[in-house]
């Protein structure tokens, strides 16, 4: 377990939940609402370049480490200003109940 030095979660970020509807057709549509703002650390950790149907698309991913909070959820994305980060994994480094580390995927700029 590495030290998790409380003093670098200074990056604001704004929590969002998908709300889901019928679109009156047989479809769904999502709406992200804010939820909370915390604040954490983004560390980058890879971008890979792939490509498929003839287009190229860049992959990045980040860890970001913030303080345990209850009602987090994989479904959630975090959110800087244009920036969207979508949550793939959450997990308690130390098992102490004092923060949460997110493996991420950048989706949106």
């Amino acid at each position: 377990m590495e030290f998790i030095d409380p003093g670098m979660l200074h990056t604001e970020l704004i929590t969002e939940d998908a709300i889901e509807s019928g679109d009156g057709a047989g479809g769904v549509v999502r709406e992200w609402v804010e939820v909370a703002t915390l604040f954490a650390h983004v560390e980058p950790v890879r971008a890979r370049m792939r490509y498929g149907a003839d287009q190229r698309q860049v992959d990045i991913t980040h860890r970001i480490t913030l303080r345990h909070r209850d009602g987090l959820f994989r479904r959630m994305r975090l959110r800087r200003g244009e920036r969207v980060f979508a949550i793939e994994t959450i997990t308690d480094p130390d098992e102490t109940g004092r923060y949460l580390v997110c493996e991420t995927r950048e989706t949106g700029r």
